[in-house]
């Protein structure tokens, strides 16, 4: 006989949310793992010793990182989801008897003590710190690469910067902008390194990136250990290609410093393949697996090019392939290139003028870091440098996960100091589910959790 169930409802139910949650669960390996215990040290100077007490800190943190972890960008929907998800309540220590923190007092938080103390950026480093304590994280080869992420702005909030001061009457946060440039630099009239301004969000860049239509936004960079897949860096940008290697230059130099050692290489792709980028990694010994960065009339031309020349240390000259002399005439600051020529006169009568130069006589520019840069070609036939690139595309996977599970498409904060807590979060996120997983794979996982 067909069954029917009657719906109904108890007026008491008896039972502890500790035994729906599955010992599998993702966030009951976080909660057995990882602590947040360093929270409340980090802010105790930002409460007062007296009054009502407020929300517990670390509740506000756990309640965020669901979001990021659930791919829930908005804090609105985050709580009202968490009304319903027992593990959910289960993680944040929130009983069905007491009262969920309102989506505001997240907001409130943000601009206040979570930014005063960087508190997403702690918890990032805790979080590889853990990774390194543990040996997940070996730190020996690593890949840098940066993504655009669309800004929380729409391309018609775009006018000329010299009406920033006339829209700000009518706009806080190009208050608050124009404010903060003028405290950085009291003197000089503020300048905005563009020409146009966005009234939303005056921070983000108009650019593109792999062939997309050109739009508002920022560069999400990260440094990954190859071996593991985890985040050991991040730095959010402007959306500015020169932008990409000095963010590389700095979590480099970070992470070199959290494990006390350089790492062996650095893979990326040809963006980063610039001379000054290179001589950087020379000078630290670190082997750079990547494209140098050549112009397209360069490599397109059928024209000698600087490898078909020889240097004369003795005499800081050039021999060209005919044999005759190119001098040293000085330096093209702009181009950071040494300048050597030939003359009007041996170029001329030369038969291989043709293959060599199309003007009057040949001028060759050799970059000031040749050597650094010629160190990255002589890599690019290697097995070593095919087996780096491979392991580059785990940077690519990171990206994927940040746009179409954690949801990072469009920014949802705007200001750079409030983008890059969202990088900061999203990465802490991503590598939080990679350590617990180690963990929990472990044999004996008795290592020690972030403090």
């Amino acid at each position: 006989m067909m069954g029917q169930h009657a719906r109904s409802e108890s007026l008491f139910y008896y039972f502890k949310l500790d035994e729906y949650v599955p010992k599998n669960h993702l966030l009951r390996l976080i909660d057995e793992h990882i602590s947040f215990a360093f929270v409340r040290e980090r802010l105790k100077d930002s409460y007062s010793d007296t009054g009502r007490p407020s929300i517990d800190p670390e509740l506000l943190l756990r309640i965020l990182l669901i979001g990021y972890l659930y791919g829930i960008t908005s804090e609105r929907r985050l709580v009202e989801e968490l009304r319903m998800h027992l593990a959910w309540r289960w993680f944040t220590g929130l009983g069905f008897d007491q009262e969920i923190p309102h989506h505001s007092t997240f907001s409130k938080n943000r601009h206040g003590r979570f930014q005063e103390s960087k508190l997403f950026e702690q918890l990032f480093e805790q979080i590889v710190k853990q990774c390194m304590e543990v040996g997940l994280v070996r730190g020996d080869n690593l890949s840098v690469d940066g993504s655009f992420v669309e800004a929380n702005a729409a391309k018609e909030s775009w006018i000329p910067r010299e009406q920033l001061a006339e829209a700000a009457q009518v706009k806080q946060t190009l208050r608050q902008y124009l404010a903060e440039l003028e405290e950085q630099n009291p003197v000089e009239e503020p300048v905005h390194e563009q020409e146009q301004v966005s009234t939303t969000d005056p921070d983000s860049t108009y650019a593109t990136k792999g062939g997309t239509p050109a739009r508002l936004g920022y560069y999400d960079n990260y440094l990954v250990d190859n071996a593991s897949c985890v985040i050991v860096g991040v730095q959010g940008t402007a959306a500015r290609m020169s932008q990409e290697t000095v963010a590389a230059q700095e979590m480099i130099t970070r992470f070199a410093r959290w494990q006390g050692r350089e790492p062996a290489s650095v893979v990326a792709d040809a963006t980063y393949g610039n001379g000054e980028f290179l001589q950087w990694l020379m000078e630290r010994d670190i082997t750079p697996y990547m494209r140098t960065r050549d112009s397209a009339l360069r490599k397109n031309s059928p024209l000698y090019g600087p490898e078909r020349f020889t240097y004369l240390p003795e005499s800081n000259s050039y021999l060209c392939p005919a044999g005759q002399p190119l001098n040293f005439v000085g330096l093209n600051v702009r181009n950071r290139t040494h300048v050597y020529i030939g003359n009007r006169k041996r170029c001329g009568a030369c038969s291989q003028k043709a293959q060599c130069t199309t003007g009057q006589y040949k001028y060759l520019a050799i970059h000031i870091h040749k050597p650094a840069r010629q160190r990255a070609r002589d890599l690019l036939n290697t097995p070593e440098f095919a087996s780096a690139q491979r392991q580059r595309k785990k940077v690519e996977a990171l990206f994927a996960e940040l746009k179409n599970q954690i949801g990072l498409r469009r920014l949802r904060l705007r200001r750079m100091k409030f983008v890059r807590e969202q990088f900061f979060l999203a990465a802490a996120a991503q590598n939080i589910k990679r350590l617990v997983r180690f963990l929990s794979q472990a044999p004996n996982p008795t290592l020690p959790a972030a403090a």
